[in-house]
């Protein structure tokens, strides 16, 4: 069938995605039967004017945008015009302000990872406002959303908040602003995925919640138009793009991957492993309230149509392994610590509990700090980066039993994504620590390939999301090989390990 298609319309079965990360951006050349023709990747700069404040230079991510999509499309050995579609998928926090007539940004973008309204955030929780918030967005009160960054911006800059009151200036996270750029300034629009990260966003009723623009102190008229994240919204400019393409899926990257993963109907879930890890998991049309510290978040169900997922967030993953690399200097590559933990039969009681920036999801601490429990004089650096890979799997076994007792569904498997992903020790150990198997696929840019599906729906590259399925590259499954009791057993250990890190954090608040 897919051969078939591509034959019908032997031009216009590629689709461009754009991955536009915290790092840098990622643009893929992308066909019907899911391969990868054309690649492209350049990083930007970061920039912290004060300790905690952290932002980019949105121009520059535009022409970094730019350049990466020409070298791709050259990649691929074609032109602009041989492109279906566009698909774009961002980091989904960070926010910009700019001037509707000129498209240039009146300051440089707030990053997600930005703290900055920290102590406006505590007085908004001290006032009373975290439950409402909560039941209106599905969200915390926290500076990692947009809401507050916008109104610092709007607070900050001057005369902004006049201009924006007056509808001269737009603001968007950055998907908005890569479309109105691609559009010459025609659109200006973003997802509910993207909206839901907000704090501004009503996830009940699918669009932007007067009470929370009031109570934030955002101006309705800066914020852009909320669209289903797969939909042709319109054509590139040829001035800024060489030529009219569709713009034609929009998805925030935790969300994108999710969908790349082919995880559109209730209880399929996946999880991201980079310096944290990110695990969503569907919870289809019904919005799940969590009462064990979840997020609730927009999604896409399987066209694409909004839907609504569970969002869990492991601070420290990867990160732990970097910390052997770099700070203690045990392993020179984070390839070693596979052979490492491989090289005993168990951790003889060893556990670590990386919270170097605190606990997150579903424990909540940010008094925690990392521990290490169970050492020995027997103790070698391979209990080290045993314990790193094992805090991994067990903090993700954390996440998937909160988010299932919320949910009320039991997770058959787990698909993953990130660069932890290729030791093949730490994913046979997730799959027996969590007793379902655990599916990676051969290609790593899962994120890029949701939102080039999300394009390639809405522009009839692949007509269903059964033609989508039918492209999805190959897998490897790791089967559980642990027993309940193992399973049992491990899982008590981490449990104790965490519970005296709380302890350790509580202890240190009561001095």
């Amino acid at each position: 069938m897919l051969l078939a298609h591509l034959i019908l319309h032997p031009r216009i079965h590629m689709i461009l995605a754009i991955d536009e990360g915290t790092t840098g951006v990622t643009c893929l050349v992308i066909d019907v039967e899911g391969r990868v023709r054309g690649r492209g990747y350049s990083e930007f700069g970061q920039h912290f004017p004060r300790p905690g404040w952290v932002e980019h230079d949105a121009e520059e991510i535009w022409d970094t945008t730019r350049r990466v999509a020409d070298t791709a499309i050259a990649d691929a050995g074609m032109a602009t015009e041989g492109l279906a579609g566009i698909g774009i998928t961002n980091q989904r926090e960070t926010i910009v302000l700019w001037d509707r007539a000129t498209g240039r940004p009146l300051h440089r973008a707030l990053v997600w990872q930005d703290g900055r309204t920290a102590d406006v955030c505590r007085a908004f929780k001290d006032a009373g406002h975290e439950e409402d918030v909560r039941a209106r967005t599905g969200l915390v009160i926290d500076p990692y959303f947009s809401g507050t960054k916008l109104s610092w911006l709007l607070d900050n800059v001057p005369d902004a908040r006049r201009r924006a009151e007056a509808g001269e200036l737009a603001a968007g996270t950055i998907d908005s602003w890569l479309v109105w750029k691609l559009t010459g300034g025609r659109l200006h629009l973003t997802d509910p995925t993207n909206a839901s990260r907000t704090l501004l966003y009503s996830l009940d009723d699918g669009a932007w919640d007067p009470a929370m623009l009031d109570l934030f102190g955002v101006p309705a008229a800066v914020l852009p138009q909320v669209r289903p994240s797969s939909e042709v919204y319109g054509t590139t400019s040829g001035d800024a793009f060489g030529g009219e393409v569709p713009i034609a899926g929009i998805a925030g990257d935790q969300q994108a991957a999710l969908f790349g993963h082919g995880c559109w109907t209730a209880g399929e879930g996946k999880n991201t492993y980079g310096t944290g890890a990110f695990l969503l998991v569907n919870t289809g049309g019904e919005r799940v309230a969590s009462k064990h510290g979840m997020l609730t978040t927009a999604a896409c169900g399987a066209r694409g149509e909004r839907a609504f997922a569970l969002e869990g967030s492991i601070f420290i993953a990867g990160a732990a392994v970097q910390w052997l690399r770099d700070g203690l200097g045990i392993v020179e590559h984070a390839e070693e610590t596979d052979a490492l933990a491989r090289s005993l039969e168990s951790n003889d009681g060893v556990y670590f509990v990386p919270a170097f920036t605190g606990l997150g999801a579903p424990h909540w601490e940010p008094r925690a700090r990392g521990t290490l429990f169970g050492l020995t004089r027997g103790s070698t650096r391979a209990h080290l980066a045993r314990a790193a890979l094992e805090a991994m799997a067990y903090s993700t076994a954390d996440v998937v039993q909160a988010m299932q007792a919320d949910a009320g569904v039991t997770l058959a498997e787990l698909r993953v994504d990130g660069g932890a992903t290729s030791n093949d020790w730490l994913m046979q150990y997730q799959a027996d620590v969590l007793g379902v198997p655990v599916r990676r696929p051969a290609m790593v840019e899962v994120t890029a390939r949701g939102a080039a599906g999300l394009a390639g729906l809405a522009t009839g590259v692949w007509r269903t999301p059964e033609e989508l399925d039918a492209a999805r590259p190959q897998e490897t499954v790791f089967t559980p090989a642990a027993d309940d009791d193992a399973r049992g057993e491990w899982q008590r250990g981490w449990r104790r390990a965490v519970g005296a890190a709380r302890a350790w954090a509580a202890t240190e608040e009561k001095s």
